[in-house]
């Protein structure tokens, strides 16, 4: 799997291996193709806020944001495992992240930012493989899968001896969409959106 990664942040405490690890980790899990590619790019509060309004119609900023490439159906990397057989491999798509605004979300569950990110990295990979949570129970298969294999990802560094960052035992560590939603009341303008679409032309 080749991930390309890009601060463009200007925050410190962005691990960048760490994130490469975790999407390789999910992105294998899910059986991709190990020549697919995709980029995970950490911008700024007032770029993501741009984004933001600019593909979800929604205002201010927000923690991630996940872009599928036009021309991939879901599945077509192997991801959905009611999906077709996996074609050639080629672009996901882009994962944005906003580690300023993440930071809010990790204070306000009582975890690292490191966690934080990598949830929304494992967020954004199942995005780009076709999954949503548009309907109630795209939500809640989504999430459960979100942390299933965040839950391995932890596991699976601590066999390889590699440690980046504590596994947090809080409620707030692994949420259910509902947990989710309450925790974005605290943090307002937060969520995590569903897959980037162009807003509507008014």
């Amino acid at each position: 799997m080749s991930i390309e990664f890009l601060n463009e942040s200007g925050y410190e405490g962005v691990n960048e291996e760490m994130l490469i690890d975790v999407a390789s980790f999910a992105f294998g899990q899910m059986d991709v193709n190990p020549d697919a590619e995709c980029t995970i790019t950490c911008v700024d509060l007032d770029t993501i806020a741009d984004l933001h309004v600019r593909w979800m119609d929604l205002e201010g900023p927000t923690d991630v944001m996940s872009f599928p490439m036009d021309e991939l159906t879901p599945g077509h990397q192997g991801g959905r495992p009611d999906a077709p057989a996996p074609e050639l491999p080629g672009m996901l798509g882009d994962i944005v992240l906003c580690p300023e605004f993440a930071q809010r979300q990790a204070d306000a569950a009582g975890h690292s930012i490191g966690h934080e990110l990598a949830l929304l990295t494992v967020h954004g990979c199942l995005h780009l493989l076709g999954y949503d949570h548009g309907t109630p129970a795209e939500e809640k298969e989504m999430f459960a899968l979100q942390n299933e294999l965040l839950a391995d990802w932890y596991d699976d560094i601590k066999k390889r001896g590699v440690t980046f960052h504590p596994k947090p035992t809080g409620p707030k560590a692994f949420p259910s969409a509902a947990e989710r939603e309450a925790l974005d009341r605290e943090v307002p303008g937060g969520g995590i959106p569903a897959i980037g679409e162009p807003a509507p032309e008014n």
